[in-house]
């Protein structure tokens, strides 16, 4: 068993050396020295990412990888075109130690390099720090370059963690209707919603009414005896 061990570790950093670009522009030596640093703790899956992804400015400098073990890897399919987000996502665009991270405030939010991606953080003890619920287990790996930084974690932060659900769509053929607003939220300004029930008002209950309508009021009691008392008056004058 010790063997068949030892002749897979020797494998993985043939395979590691194989996959190093050798085309220009090459990596940053601050890259060069991070692999190296992976690769003596053993996560050597990680590092042959890095050599089969296209070389992007992002990952090169100023940067935190976020690396599952080889174990994890392995259980995992990707297809070469996926590497790069892979890694995009796997990574925080600035060079943070385990210190620094431990500083950031639980429940906060931090882009990966993938700037769709984020980060929940939850600190509960330097043993149970975690990000988007996987846990940094093995924190600063690589420390001997300037600007790049990696920690170990116990799982794959997997692009559904982070993307909100969308309502689903109703069968019905019927428009969705929007649920109405409290009466505390509408403005002054607008008109207070009439009770349940009551009958919406005609045009026209609404337009002014005009001097030919054929719809004529009764007269009050004291118009009609405002026009007798004047009927009365003009009868006597006349008779006079």
């Amino acid at each position: 068993m010790e063997t068949f061990t030892t002749l897979l570790v020797l494998l993985m950093k043939v395979l590691v050396c194989a996959t190093s670009p050798t085309g220009i522009p090459s990596k940053s030596q601050d890259l060069v020295v991070a692999t190296n640093e992976m690769a003596r703790a053993n996560y050597f899956s990680f590092v042959l990412l890095i050599n089969m992804s296209p070389l992007d400015q992002r990952l090169q400098e100023n940067v935190t990888f976020l690396m599952p073990k080889d174990r994890m890897l392995s259980k995992i399919r990707m297809h070469q075109n996926a590497v790069s987000g892979f890694l995009l996502r796997h990574s925080i665009p600035s060079p943070l130690l385990f210190d620094h991270l431990q500083h950031i405030p639980p429940g906060s939010l931090i882009p990966s390099s993938d700037p769709d991606y984020m980060l929940n953080i939850s600190n509960k003890g330097r043993k149970n720090f975690s990000l988007n619920n996987v846990r940094i287990t093995s924190p600063n790996l690589c420390t001997a370059g300037s600007s790049i930084r990696c920690h170990g974690i116990d799982g794959v932060l997997f692009v559904a963690t982070d993307r909100p659900h969308l309502p689903a769509c109703s069968n019905s053929s019927s428009p969705a209707v929007a649920p109405p607003l409290p009466l505390s939220d509408i403005p002054p300004s607008f008109p207070s919603p009439a009770p349940a029930g009551a009958a919406a008002p005609t045009d026209q209950e609404h337009s002014p009414k005009h001097s030919g309508s054929s719809h004529l009021e009764s007269p009050s009691p004291g118009g009609l005896l405002k026009f007798v008392a004047t009927s009365i008056l003009v009868l006597n004058v006349w008779v006079l």
